[in-house]
């Protein structure tokens, strides 16, 4: 019963945010991955309020929703309402980069360990029910969950108002023909589902420490409930949520190792057999292959040309010169699994925020067949290299079913339960990973132990990598991919089998991010937790976008950039994390080509 108590309070939480986001998606369609960001604000600004200016809990119940709320509006109006045209897929990419603002500014005024916030002295003791004992607090919590949970359904659904909102959503024009202010609309809806963002997190505050980390997992979780409700369903999103906080509760009694998982586990089962989610509608996100508005390769500069290539070797030769051995092949790694990613966005069309699995996955193959099977480095690589491909083809085979969002969300459930995996597996060392990961000698005979012998293995393997996947973009193959990307429906016209040449881009994109993963295992004698956890996928894609996605020189520009200020800025701390949103956020509203489409477009000529 303590256990189910405690997936009733986890569900509480679940319910509130997955309806913020649902009604973000369901009416404005902006996929806010911002939002556990803004939960974490929703707690902070309830402590501030008390711990400066004395302002009780119950003010903050009030005052903190307006506060976050009126935070999202000036997102809204300043850089979301830029990217209505656009495809769903670019809202997600630019809240990415606003969460790491906040998180990161946070963290580098407050830290990363908790602050307390103390429960209301109204709520405080409990009661004894015979057969468990329940914190006033927490059946508050509950309560309240409950009552804004279905206040929100009852205004959206059911009065004047709500029906004004989703009739500006599908059709604006109409709307505004008759004299309502649409913009206001749209702006005042963000608003409200941001405030409820901000809501959860002050009633989260007195339960769980006040962090700025406290929403950047969670986020991953409440992104699965909404898309198993379904997602913009609102009815769907308060359901799963209690729903799923209480299975999730269970779980921890009869199978505790999977209750960290079982939520994508059940995600990943109802993607496969419904979908638009259990109480979604089929939609554009499901029926209509992603648009690539920005993305593709900038005119005159197909992917780029030959010259690319030694101008790649060339700033492999540069970066030998001007830095450390350790550092240029940490560059030419990031440099292959950006490329590698590349390979199933700018060309397949397909945005995955999984292909952390791939690479941290060959990464603790790669080591732990080095110093437990003693093999050598080329075969601890390859075999690497193997396992990533076999795991893409198991999850690409179920994910290539799904599209849009829902296409990105199957991968991001699926490289959850591989970092579980990863975490609970004997073989991969837990929160210890696999550590000095010997480098051993090169087919048994040429030595490898020194960086300087290591960074010529790993160029080559960098370059040669890159060399081919530029041949595969040039091949016949390659071209109908991109055909694919432009207009699917015209393919299957053609007679094209398209999901076959998605999932062959699929595992071609696993097999060389693990290729990446497996050679970076052997540089740092190394694998670890932070190689598979989602916020890898969001590197790479960071990387990809700032170099340009759709080109073969663009991702490597942006792993060396994304590389160097990592290493350089490091001192700086958690504004690392703030300069990476920023980019992040400024590329997706500037410079959707990325710096090596803008500089083609403004030279005219391809680099």
């Amino acid at each position: 019963m303590g256990q189910l108590l405690l997936g009733l309070i986890n569900g509480s939480f679940y319910a509130v945010l997955s309806l913020g986001l649902a009604v973000i998606f369901g009416l404005l369609n902006i996929i806010n991955f911002s939002h556990g960001a803004q939960y974490m604000l929703g707690a902070f600004v309830a402590w501030m309020l008390l711990e400066y200016l004395g302002i009780n809990y119950w003010w903050a119940l009030i005052l903190v929703p307006v506060i976050v709320g009126a935070t999202g509006i000036i997102l809204e109006k300043l850089a979301l309402r830029r990217l209505y045209h656009l495809d769903h897929l670019y809202g997600l990419l630019l809240t990415f980069g606003v969460a790491l603002i906040i998180q990161g500014l946070f963290r580098n005024y407050y830290g990363i360990s908790g602050l307390p916030y103390s429960i209301p002295d109204q709520l405080s003791g409990g009661q004894n029910l015979g057969f468990m004992f329940l914190p006033n607090y927490r059946g508050w919590v509950v309560v309240a969950s409950v009552i804004v949970c279905f206040g929100t359904w009852f205004v959206i659904e059911k009065t004047r108002l709500g029906a004004y909102l989703r009739a500006a959503t599908e059709n604006p024009t109409l709307v505004g023909a008759f004299g309502i202010n649409v913009p206001l609309m749209i702006m005042l809806t963000y608003g409200f589902g941001v405030a409820l963002a901000g809501f959860a997190g002050v009633l989260a505050a007195p339960i769980y420490s006040v962090n700025p980390n406290m929403g950047a997992d969670l986020i991953i979780v409440v992104f699965a409930v909404v898309v198993i409700g379904g997602m913009g369903s609102i009815m769907g999103a308060i359901v799963t949520g209690f729903g799923l906080g209480v299975i999730e509760g269970l779980t921890k009694v009869f199978y505790p190792a999977g209750s960290a998982v079982v939520i994508f586990v059940i995600m990943a089962i109802v993607l496969m057999i419904k979908p638009e989610g259990l109480f979604g509608r089929n939609n554009a996100a499901t029926s209509n292959p992603p648009r690539t508005n920005g993305v593709r390769p900038p005119p005159g500069c197909p992917s780029c040309t030959w010259r690319s290539l030694p101008c790649s070797l060339c700033c492999s030769r540069c970066c030998r010169c001007w830095s450390t051995r350790v550092f240029a092949m940490k560059v030419m790694c990031f440099a292959l699994f950006a490329a590698a990613f590349n390979l199933l966005l700018g060309f397949g069309g397909l945005l995955s925020f999984g292909h952390a699995a791939y690479f941290g996955g060959a990464s603790y193959v790669a080591a732990h067949a080095s110093k437990v099977w003693g093999w050598t480095p080329e075969t601890s690589i390859l075999v690497g290299t193997l396992a990533a491909a076999l795991l893409g083809l198991l999850i690409g085979s179920l994910a290539i079913r799904r599209q849009g969002i829902y296409f990105a969300m199957v991968t991001l459930a699926f490289a959850q339960m591989f970092y579980f995996f990863a975490l609970q597996a004997d073989f991969t060392g837990g929160e210890d990973g696999i550590q000095s990961v010997p480098r051993g000698s090169l087919f048994g005979i040429f030595p490898v132990d020194s960086n300087e012998a290591l960074y010529y293995l790993v160029l080559a393997v960098t370059f040669g990598g890159i060399l081919f996947l530029y041949r595969i973009v040039h091949s016949p193959f390659g071209q109908v991919l991109k055909a694919i990307r432009e207009n699917e429906p015209r393919a299957i016209s053609l007679g094209y089998r398209v999901n076959r040449y998605k999932l062959m881009v699929f595992v071609l994109s696993a097999a060389f991010a693990g290729l990446a993963g497996a050679t970076k295992s052997q540089v740092f004698q190394l694998a670890s937790l932070t190689d598979v956890h989602w916020s890898m996928s969001g590197e790479v894609v960071l990387m990809t976008l700032l170099g340009g996605v759709g080109t073969v020189f663009g991702p490597l520009l942006g792993a060396t950039i994304v590389v160097t200020m990592q290493n350089y800025l490091a001192s700086m701390g958690a504004w690392v994390t703030v300069i990476q949103g920023v980019i992040f956020v400024l590329g997706v509203l500037l410079f959707r080509e990325g710096i090596v489409g803008v500089i083609s477009r403004w030279i005219k000529r391809p680099l």
